[in-house]
């Protein structure tokens, strides 16, 4: 209700001012309105929720998570958000952040996997995780994406969400690419940023999870690519799939150097 009420309080005083916006892009006038509700992100909610969680003993084998290696050693959360995915010769297989956190909660804490597979976006284990990669994610803030390549796996999975980023389909015969392929597009007065390339600090991978103003909800990365195949009327992928994890490697890859404000505020 708060960031309704910001929200609406913020496009009050957009709309009072539209002579002087006259002046400006919509682009400009997007981000000043992000400007104004930055101060009260409900983000720092869910941060503080995934803190807790980190360190909180849960499970059938009653243990937090703080042995959980993410990358850089087990327990290391800091620098950790801006090199996922990565390949973690634990499990053979390249991981994203959330898919990570499920091998970390299975093997220390007992929690079956299906829990957040087969969940509800915002409900139970899910809404664990995604408040666990928020808070995640705020520890490497300002931190400049460096997604490592030297293993054979990696490479190949940049390859395979290369692809899919590129693949046509669905009813619309829509891509990844169709909104993000080439400069200059946008959606309404949404900019969409061309993620084929560097799009820059904060813009596309570097800003989620972000907390969405018009729903309410914290989103992360999976939740996020979950609702672009929505709107490209492709199946959903499945949660932790190799597909959105695929997609998070070329797009992390891609956006080498960015510095991450997660978490991020969106309309």
């Amino acid at each position: 209700m708060q960031a309704r009420a910001l929200c609406l309080a913020a496009l009050g005083v957009l709309a009072a001012s539209t002579p002087a916006l006259a002046q400006k892009t919509s682009t400009q006038a997007i981000e000043e309105y992000r400007e104004m509700l930055q101060d009260g992100n409900p983000a720092d909610l869910y941060e503080m929720k995934g803190a807790e969680l980190w360190t909180k003993k849960r499970g059938p084998k009653g243990a937090s998570l703080e042995k959980c290696d993410l990358g850089k050693g087990p327990g290391v959360v800091k620098g950790a958000f801006v090199e996922l995915p990565r390949y973690f010769a634990d499990t053979g297989k390249v991981q994203d952040l959330e898919s990570r956190l499920l091998t970390c909660m299975s093997t220390l804490q007992g929690i079956d996997p299906k829990e957040v597979i087969d969940g509800k976006w915002g409900k139970g284990e899910r809404a664990n995780v995604t408040a666990l990669a928020t808070w995640i994610g705020s520890e490497s803030k300002g931190m400049p994406f460096n997604l490592p390549q030297s293993n054979a796996k990696e490479r190949v999975m940049y390859e395979v969400g290369k692809r899919l980023f590129f693949m046509r389909g669905g009813s619309h015969d829509f891509s990844c690419a169709s909104c993000h392929g080439e400069d200059g597009k946008r959606i309404r007065l949404q900019d969409l940023p061309r993620l084929s390339g560097n799009p820059g600090d904060g813009v596309g991978f570097a800003a989620w999870p972000a907390y969405r103003v018009s729903n309410g909800q914290m989103w992360s990365m999976q939740h996020r690519l979950n609702d672009c195949y929505r709107q490209q009327r492709f199946p959903e992928p499945g949660y932790a799939s190799d597909a959105t994890v695929a997609l998070g490697v070329y797009l992390g890859v891609n956006a080498k150097g960015s510095k991450s404000i997660v978490p991020a505020i969106k309309r």
